[in-house]
């Protein structure tokens, strides 16, 4: 009897409790399902509004999924606290969480922030031709953990967004165009006038080589073996390299046609007769 009255009571106490949460089950089922109405119409208004406004694709995203990601997890807390779970506790047992994982993942996280300081910021877009980290290729795709470069050799370079926003950039395509300060050495009984107007005609000639700002040609250095011109150039991006290379073979052309050498490095040996 001892037995059967101790079940008794526990059934009696579960179905205490059952009615006890009943009320609060009903009200979480329907804050629930409300929510997640709530939520899911935010997030059409906030897809509404990027796609009336010119932001990185990558941006919207990485926006519309972190939104939606805050919104269900508020959403969580509430129906958790209607349950009857006091907030401080799961506050608590959430921070612990947060911070078990932002140790395990440090790396991962510093490369997501990285990652959203180039959305933001943009140092450089989809295209553009860059140099970091050692690396320089045209930018193939920006996501949240990492940016591909697709570099000269048509290799694939993958570089964490967390160096990659903390170092160096050089962004090519940042400006239409570009400067180039080439050098080439004339020997020293070269007539330095005759040498000069040839790499200014080179520029004339090329519809690529920019006439304003206009080419300069200057006597750069005074090598061992050779008297060294930098002549200094403004060209468009897209048409900089083939410039860049036709001036590099004209100066050997018509150096050669001019009679100007182009000095390789070469020692001088004296020698000293004993008496």
């Amino acid at each position: 009897m001892d037995k059967l009255t101790d079940y008794q009571q526990h059934i009696d106490e579960a179905i205490n409790w059952i009615w006890n949460l009943l009320p609060n089950l009903v009200m979480a089922i329907i804050l629930l399902i409300l929510g997640l109405w709530v939520v899911k119409f935010l997030n059409r208004l906030v897809r509404k509004f990027f796609e009336k406004k010119d932001y990185d694709q990558t941006l919207e995203t990485f926006l519309q999924s972190f939104i939606s990601i805050t919104l269900k997890i508020i959403l969580f807390v509430l129906v958790v606290t209607q349950l009857g779970v006091k907030t401080s506790s799961l506050v608590a047992i959430l921070g612990a969480a947060g911070l078990a994982i932002g140790l395990a993942l440090q790396g991962s996280l510093a490369n997501f922030a990285g990652g959203v300081l180039i959305l933001l910021f943009k140092p450089f877009r989809v295209g553009d031709w860059i140099s970091a980290q050692g690396v320089s290729g045209s930018v193939k795709e920006i996501s949240i953990f990492n940016t591909k470069l697709n570099t000269f050799e048509n290799q694939v370079a993958i570089i964490p967004n967390g160096q990659l926003s903390n170092g160096n950039i050089i962004n090519f395509n940042a400006e239409d165009k570009r400067r180039d300060n080439y050098t080439v050495g004339i020997g020293y009984r070269a007539n330095i006038k005759e040498a000069k107007d040839i790499l200014l005609q080179i520029c004339a000639d090329n519809e690529n080589i920019l006439q304003d700002p206009a080419p300069e040609v200057y006597v750069g250095s005074l090598g061992d073996s050779s008297v060294n011109l930098s002549l200094r150039y403004w060209a468009k991006n897209e048409v900089f390299w083939p410039a860049k290379f036709y001036v590099h073979e004209q100066s050997k052309l018509r150096f050669d046609k001019a009679g100007i050498e182009i000095p390789f490095p070469q020692r001088v040996m004296h020698q000293m007769k004993n008496n």
